[in-house]
């Protein structure tokens, strides 16, 4: 079992261009979401929703969004890493199954959070595990999951309805692929390197060698 987690743990990819769009079994779905919901939140504030978006419309009507944020980001690059960039695929919106959204609450389980009084962010880190707990739940599962990050918050929050106050902190695609990459999208088009372990690893106090 342990060896199982571990490969799950590093199976899990980031998937844009492998989506079939067969269907998902409702079971499976539910089993991957109660994972989500699983997860440990600060002062059991459990500050996540789920919107579980089918609608094409609705899809691509945020994909329109999201090439258009798309093309403001290229506009900003170097001619050489506009060039790379135009080789990455950024989404998976039309051709993924289905799509979540996940939402962030602050006044969930207010107005004193046990444990936010130091740490404002503590509410939206919790919803991260939520995300990390989906998106495990779904690779055990055999799915693959995208998480698009070209848009902005309050245009989503008007095409979901999503109340004021409350952030809608990831999209994500999900759905049957014919296949996970065995290496990161990001890492096989050239846009950045995987940064080993030693670099990130600091002993007792932040070193030099760490970067």
């Amino acid at each position: 079992m342990t060896h199982d987690l571990y490969e799950i743990i590093h199976r899990r990819r980031d998937v844009r261009g492998e989506f079939t769009g067969e269907p998902v079994p409702d079971a499976t779905l539910d089993r991957i979401l109660t994972a989500a919901h699983a997860a440990p939140s600060v002062g059991l504030s459990q500050p996540w929703d789920f919107v579980v978006i089918r609608d094409r419309a609705v899809r691509e009507a945020f994909h329109e969004h999201v090439c258009y944020e798309r093309t403001v980001y290229a506009a900003g690059l170097t001619a050489e890493a506009a060039a790379r960039f135009a080789r990455i695929k950024i989404d998976g919106v039309l051709e993924s199954t289905l799509s979540i959204v996940v939402t962030y609450d602050p006044r969930r389980g207010g107005p004193a959070v046990l444990g936010r009084h130091a740490i404002a962010d503590a509410g939206l880190y919790s919803v991260c595990l939520a995300i990390q707990n989906l998106w495990l739940a779904a690779t055990a599962e055999r799915l693959g999951v995208g998480w698009v990050s070209f848009y902005r918050e309050d245009f989503l929050r008007d095409l979901l309805g999503v109340p004021a106050g409350v952030r809608p902190v990831a999209w994500l695609c999900l759905g049957p692929v014919t296949a996970l990459q065995e290496t990161p999208d990001l890492e096989r088009h050239g846009w950045r390197s995987r940064r080993p372990l030693h670099l990130a690893r600091h002993d007792e106090r932040w070193t030099v060698a760490g970067g």
